[in-house]
């Protein structure tokens, strides 16, 4: 049975009845329509006894909650946990943690990459899990019985899914490669976001030097008030207008009110920040972000062949998808001379790495 929580004395008791529990099945709800945060509506919880949903619209002090999913003891089961990560972590600054993540350990036991929930769950479960609520309203109130149960589902099949593959990992000796594996995803570092760093989500890296720094500088000053205004980043300035504005480099109202994409609105309100940025971007020193490299020589590409052939057979031979191992970029980079790349560190050196480095200092055939 499932207990809907939507009282601070309901959340306390829960938190009571959680504490000790060597695991517990955690799923979010949320909406990101127009706001640049997402708005936590729900938490889901299961652990072997408990199956729970947390409004936390209902409750202003969560302070319980975060006891339960901050607790080192208790190991926090999600699946794909990066959106939920993110969601939580703007809550309160921290990442639940330990984890285990069900889509990399699927991988890890064999399923392909980035496996689906409801895949993973028919195929463990024999369960078919309802789509009708995925893109439902959560924040509605009162929530309708119906999103209640399909919110629950989420932990009540989690859970089992836990257990197997927790179970195949172990007979595999593959658990310490998901703990590793996980432990990169609970760095409160990766959840935040850094305006400075705003322009790498951008497309311009062909544009020239100067448009390069103006972007840098727009990309900035974008995040600042999306993340002041709560607002998505497309409503403050589309990408493709930012683009745009950093190439021609309007130096009045009138010549960014011809930039596509760019509302009138937008220039009557932004219009005079705007160009306060790209005057104060033009007086820096121009700063690359692209580096365009050369593409890979014939050797070069000879060598690409063979790494990827050598990492599709160790694949098949660990019953691993490849991708898992080392993409195509990760080779790449190996190729280029880098020796930085997760391919070379951790469980992935004495799987595949080694041979790599020994393939790229062999003599072509």
């Amino acid at each position: 049975m499932t207990e809907l929580i939507a009282t601070p004395a309901a959340l306390a008791d829960l938190a009571r009845r959680l504490t000790g529990a060597p695991w517990i099945a955690l799923d979010t709800e949320f909406m990101r329509v127009d706001t640049y945060r997402a708005r936590l509506c729900l938490v889901q919880l299961a652990s072997a006894e408990i199956v729970a949903c947390i409004d936390v619209l209902a409750i202003e002090d969560l302070a319980p909650l975060f006891a339960r999913l901050h607790d080192p003891a208790t190991l926090k089961v999600l699946h794909a946990a990066r959106q939920d990560l993110e969601v939580l972590h703007d809550q309160d600054g921290r990442i639940p943690a330990p984890l285990f993540d069900t889509q990399i350990a699927a991988a890890l036991a064999g399923y392909a990459d980035q496996v689906g929930y409801a895949t993973l769950v028919e195929a463990e479960c024999g369960e078919r899990l309802a789509k009708a609520h995925t893109r439902a309203d959560w924040a509605q109130r009162p929530l309708p019985e119906e999103m209640i149960r399909y919110a629950a589902d989420d932990v009540v099949y989690l859970r089992e899914v836990y257990r197997r593959l927790h179970d195949k990992l172990e007979q595999l000796g593959r658990l310490d490669w998901l703990r590793e594996e996980c432990a990169q995803h609970i760095d409160p570092a990766r959840y935040r976001n850094d305006p400075e760093l705003a322009y790498q989500r951008l497309g311009g890296g062909r544009l020239p030097l100067p448009a390069q720094t103006r972007l840098q500088a727009l990309a900035a000053w974008r995040e600042r008030t999306a993340i002041q205004h709560n607002r998505p980043r497309g409503w403050i300035v589309k990408d493709t207008a930012l683009v745009e504005i950093a190439r021609r480099n309007p130096a009045s109202v009138d010549e960014l009110s011809v930039i596509p994409d760019l509302p009138p609105a937008v220039v009557r309100r932004r219009g005079e920040e705007l160009l306060a940025v790209l005057r104060e971007a033009d007086a820096r020193a121009p700063q690359r972000w692209y580096q365009d490299l050369p593409p890979l020589s014939a050797s070069e590409q000879a060598q690409l062949s063979r790494l990827s052939e050598l990492v599709k057979a160790t694949a098949e031979r660990q019953g691993l998808p490849a991708t898992l191992l080392a993409t195509r970029t990760d080779l790449t980079a190996l190729v280029r001379g880098s020796r930085d790349g997760r391919v070379l560190h951790g469980w992935r050196a004495s799987i595949v790495g080694e041979d790599l480095l020994r393939a790229l200092e062999a003599p072509a055939a």
